[in-house]
């Protein structure tokens, strides 16, 4: 049996794991020391397309953590990755913050409002009735539909608003298709973020704090899973559902040796 002395790569899921409304969870910042002082290669990720690696690494920096941009993984550049490798060069319809168009850009695609190959929508706040119409259009017309997380609601310091699933539903439910979800709980996105740092599955391990996403994902990707219990799920949740965790621990302070 795989235990955690056996982990020589770690992926963590940001919110909940690390930092919880912009304050630092404590263990944190000596979990993320502790893997930089021994070379341990990690990567933070977070299912939230709207802001680029450099936006998160300052965010983060202002909570007191330390993460270079290269150590975070998004739910856009797993997207802008996927669609690279089905369609080099192609071209995207786009409903998406900064974080989502500056990947697509990066992965050679272009942004376009002309028969697109693709309608990509991800987290945005200032969706627009025109734009989801236009998507609908380009989808009856063969465009390929594809939304970067599953997310329903989003927090905000007023209350949960809608999110990236919630207006694909919208879409879905005026075309008939439904998207296809590149980010948690696809296990594709922790494939992709362990190609980002040469791991390999049999001695990676999970740090999430939702059963439903983290650890299922974690489950179907083949890596050792940690549920840490300051952020969404806890102990009670745990019952009920059909899969476990490797491990369940208070917090992140708990792996820090």
């Amino acid at each position: 049996m795989r235990t955690r002395a056996d982990i020589a790569c770690w992926l963590t899921d940001m919110d909940g794991v690390l930092v919880h409304d912009n304050r630092p969870i404590p263990g944190a910042a000596e979990l993320l020391a502790q893997w930089r002082d021994t070379g341990t290669p990690f990567l933070v990720l977070t299912n939230n397309p709207i802001f680029t690696r450099r936006d998160l690494s300052a965010r983060l920096a202002r909570s007191g953590l330390d993460v270079p941009e290269d150590r975070i993984w998004t739910s856009a550049l797993a997207t802008a990755q996927f669609l690279k490798t089905q369609m080099p060069g192609g071209s995207a319809f786009v409903i998406g913050e900064a974080g989502l168009t500056t990947a697509l850009h990066e992965a050679g695609f272009i942004m376009t409002e002309t028969q697109p190959d693709y309608v990509v929508v991800g987290e945005t706040r200032q969706y627009s009735f025109e734009a989801i119409a236009q998507a609908i259009r380009f989808i009856g017309a063969g465009a390929r539909f594809i939304i970067t997380n599953p997310d329903a609601t989003g927090p905000t310091p007023t209350g949960v608003v809608p999110a990236t699933g919630s207006f694909a539903a919208l879409i879905t439910k005026a075309t008939g298709k439904e998207p296809y979800v590149v980010g948690k709980p696809n296990p594709m996105m922790f494939r992709s973020a362990m190609n980002q740092i040469g791991a390999h599955s049999e001695n990676t391990g999970m740090i999430g704090d939702r059963m439903d996403t983290d650890v299922i994902a974690g489950i179907e990707a083949g890596l050792h899973t940690v549920l840490v219990l300051t952020g969404i799920s806890d102990r009670g949740d745990v019952e009920q559902y059909p899969f476990r965790p490797d491990e369940i621990v208070d917090s992140v302070a708990d792996l820090v040796q």
